[in-house]
């Protein structure tokens, strides 16, 4: 199947590498980012219209949305990819930045589904593919408001496929683990306040993990393969799991008990704890 897709965030990474995946498919690209300038290597291609789109800004959204169907005629499919991970101690956190998490994890995916559904609504068909993480299966130390924003996509995506499905739309949820991309950089936002001592073993022991896990990251263009499946599929799967890191900790999360899981957390992230 081919048709028009509209992704969020494709400046870089994910989103760009999915862009890419689409368009190799015969696939009209919506290839929305917050600067199109930075989208000069997709401006390029044929079947694609570079758009600006601010998850944080309605009227960009809406602008982005018509001037998909002004250029192609319809929009088939949605991905919200279009995200950052906001870590830290939460005592350390300003309240702008807890409030930015939020905004741009989950009220910016429903500010796009909402732009959409009257035009799924009124062609009886569509598909919202969804980029959760793994960190809405399972919470690392330390990323109370990244994985509290993936929780909430995890929520909102699965209540979503029962509200919308009667009317032909289908909702996806892709859940990658690692990826290799600049999630570590401009991708990642870390609060932390040396003057807060008692954090400091938990902010080193987290980072050292993290500079170990990227060294196995998925390459982006493997799960946007995935992302692809995900937004082909037209039976009722709503979760795609998507890397084998990511394989590996839904399959602990499923089969272990809880108290033995975060233990294992804990020793992973090189942590101590006197709960038993």
């Amino acid at each position: 199947m081919s048709g028009t897709v509209l992704i969020t965030g494709t400046s870089s990474g994910l989103g760009l590498a999915t862009a890419k995946v689409f368009h190799a498919r015969g696939w009209n690209v919506i290839a929305t980012m917050r600067a199109p300038e930075d989208g000069k290597e997709l401006a390029s291609l044929e079947r694609t219209l570079v758009a600006r789109l601010d998850v944080q800004d309605p009227s960009s959204i809406a602008g982005a949305v018509r001037q998909g169907i002004d250029e192609f005629g319809k929009i088939d499919v949605l991905v919200n990819n279009a995200g950052y991970g906001a870590y830290g101690p939460l005592e350390a956190t300003p309240a702008e930045e807890i409030r930015r998490q939020f905004d741009v994890n989950v009220f910016g995916p429903l500010s796009t589904i909402k732009a959409l559904l009257p035009h799924f609504r009124a062609n009886r068909s569509g598909v919202i593919v969804n980029i959760s993480s793994i960190g809405g299966l399972v919470a690392f130390p330390l990323g109370s408001l990244y994985h509290g924003s993936k929780f909430a996509i995890e929520g909102l995506s699965e209540a979503l496929a029962y509200e919308l499905t009667p009317i032909g739309v289908r909702v996806k949820l892709v859940e990658p683990g690692m990826i290799a991309t600049d999630f570590g950089g401009r991708s990642l936002a870390f609060s932390n306040d040396r003057s807060l001592a008692e954090y400091q073993p938990t902010v080193q022991a987290v980072m050292q993990a993290f500079a170990a896990a990227i060294i196995q990251a998925s390459k982006p263009e493997a799960i946007a393969e995935v992302v692809y499946v995900a937004a082909t599929d037209d039976g009722p799967k709503v979760r795609f799991v998507a890397g084998e890191d990511a394989q590996r900790l839904s399959e602990g999360r499923r089969t272990t008990d809880e108290a033995a899981f975060m233990g294992q957390i804990r020793t992973a992230f090189g942590l101590t704890s006197d709960l038993t």
